[in-house]
């Protein structure tokens, strides 16, 4: 027996549609006419505030009209219409009668609602409030709904649910104390038990089921199948690839999945979802052999690169290696978006994996190859320096393409000087290509390819014996550096020195920049080796100073200061 609300605010207008022997109640009325009883009486008279009320009583009751307005604020009460009143005193202090029809309703509201506890039935009601433990229901009379028996689960918010109408059962039912306790769990679980006995006849491997998700975990999704949950567990989520189940679905969204496995016995359900549709790794091979271009939606990005979705469930990787012709790349953000539509090239594959590498260069022109198709070995070009260390420069020639001069290629001295003397960043300079490494992305350059070299034909300029001039340009513990033409420098060997000037500083006698003459000793073109012996130095004037005045005049000083000590 199911009694609604809306059957228990109508009693009244139901009372007065039944035909009733009026008479013939008021005959039984008087014979057993009691206070604290339920009554039935004739409307006599309709007032300014009082309906009055013939029930049979040597005077008439007088109830509000308040109690004949409805919830929708309708008035309903006519001369001659029959009421059931509820007789509370035959005479109150002022000797009046007290009768109420709201309460004839309410009694008639606990009976109805007995009647329906008896036959284990349901009643319909309206959550009111939320009062301490759970909340009120307005069944027609107040009832209390403990917050254990609001759902099958704990519901944290119990507000949400104040103003909505359900179906309850009856717990407890106790008139006296005016306490009815009602159950919205018991219609639920009832509810699940039938909905689990279908479940358990559809469950079947291979057969598609709906359901709704009940919880997400790191590791997959529970699926309430109707009294019955089911795992879908991560890897059967997709094809493709996934970090966290969250990404697909939320909780109470509906899903249709494939039953994979069902444990009647431990009535434990194994789901599927992509096994809905064809695993797409199986057409990969043929789909996209190594070196086919594809095109694909960036959908994750780490710090080694960026994984392109190609297809619904096919990724590739593209490392951050395979980015830029040019570039260095250090994070994947710095080049592509989340989201970004890229073209790429297939470079590996291995399905039984599920691997796909990727290269976004190789989609684009190579600007490396370029250079090597315009610009050969042997062409003149103009680049800025955009680094110098000590051993060598680089030098930019066009975006992201540098080349090195190594310093053993900055000058035919045998004399390696040191870069940063001779050049400053952000310098334009001519240099010659001398190698372009494609693969390896090289470029070797150098400044003095760009001219002859002058050891090639020394031996027939100088002789061993000739005496030459030259400028000091270095000073070492093993001797002194002449040039005595450009990019040819002699060696005049400590050897070759005065005894004492030798364990003396050698920039004293040699200062850097002086001019000297010198003899040629030796001649070793092939290793560009030039061996000189001092004849003298040269004054600003042009006068040769020989090596022997400068001696005794060295030796003349050393003597006088020994003798003022």
């Amino acid at each position: 027996m199911v009694l609604k609300a809306s059957q228990i605010a109508d009693h009244q207008i139901q009372f007065l549609e039944e035909e009733i022997d009026f008479d013939a109640m008021v005959e039984a009325n008087l014979a057993t006419l009691n206070e604290n009883t339920i009554v039935a009486g004739k409307i006599t008279r309709i007032g300014k505030d009082f309906v009055t009320v013939d029930f049979g009583y040597k005077s008439e009751g007088q109830i509000p009209k308040a109690e004949f307005i409805d919830e929708q604020g309708t008035f309903h009460a006519e001369i001659g219409s029959q009421v059931e009143i509820y007789v509370e005193k035959f005479e109150d202090e002022d000797g009046q009668v007290v009768v109420s029809k709201d309460k004839a309703v309410k009694l008639r509201v606990w009976e109805d609602v007995g009647q329906v506890f008896e036959k284990d039935g349901t009643v319909s009601g309206v959550i009111t409030a939320r009062i301490k433990g759970g909340l009120s229901v307005d069944i027609g009379i107040k009832a209390f709904l403990p917050g254990s028996q609001v759902d099958l689960r704990p519901v944290r918010n119990l507000d949400k649910l104040i103003g909505e109408r359900f179906d309850f059962k009856i717990l407890k039912y106790n008139p006296k104390r005016g306490n009815i306790v009602l159950s919205r769990r018991a219609i639920l679980e009832a509810d699940r038990a039938e909905q689990r006995k279908k479940t358990l006849e559809m469950l079947k491997e291979g057969a598609l089921i709906k359901g709704h998700v009940k919880n997400i975990t790191d590791y997959g999704i529970f699926v309430d199948l109707g009294g019955v949950d089911g795992l879908l567990h991560i890897t059967d989520m997709t094809w493709g690839r996934i970090v966290h189940p969250s990404e697909m679905y939320s909780i109470g969204d509906e899903i249709e999945v494939l039953v994979l496995k069902f444990d009647e016995k431990e009535e434990k359900v194994s789901l599927g979802l992509k096994q809905k549709s064809k695993n797409p790794w199986d057409a990969v091979a043929a789909k996209y052999p190594v070196g086919t271009e594809v095109n694909g939606k960036v959908v994750s990005l780490t710090n080694y690169g960026a994984f392109i979705e190609i297809e619904e469930g096919v990724e590739g990787l593209i490392h951050v290696s395979e980015m830029s012709w040019t570039k260095k790349v250090r994070q994947p953000s710095s080049v592509v978006n989340l989201g970004e539509e890229i073209s790429a090239i297939i470079k590996e594959l291995d399905v039984e994996n599920r691997r796909i590498s990727l290269s976004m260069k190789e989609a684009m022109s190579n600007p490396w190859k370029e250079v090597a198709e315009t610009k050969p070995s042997g062409t003149v070009v103009r680049g800025q320096i955009r680094n110098i260390t000590d051993f060598g420069i680089f030098v930019g020639l066009e975006e992201g393409i540098d080349g090195l001069v190594h310093v053993s290629d900055m000058s035919w001295s045998q004399r390696q000087r040191n870069p940063h003397e001779l050049y400053k960043k952000g310098d334009e300079i001519d240099v010659k290509i001398l190698n372009i490494d494609v693969d390896n992305q090289r470029l070797s350059l150098g400044i003095k390819q760009m001219e002859e070299d002058p050891w090639e034909n020394i031996e027939s300029d100088i002789e061993e014996g000739d005496d030459v001039t030259g400028q000091v340009v270095h000073v070492a513990d093993f001797g002194v550096f002449v040039e005595i033409k450009p990019g040819i420098e002699g060696l005049v060997h400590v050897s070759e020195l005065d005894k004492e000037v030798a364990k003396k500083n050698l920039t004293r006698f040699y200062p850097l920049g002086s001019h000297i003459q010198a003899k040629v000793i030796n001649i070793k073109p092939s290793e560009r080796r030039l061996g000189l012996s001092v004849v003298g130095l040269i004054g600003e004037d042009g006068t040769l100073t020989p090596i022997s005045e400068l001696m005794a005049q060295a030796e003349a000083e050393a003597g006088s200061q020994g003798s003022e000590a």
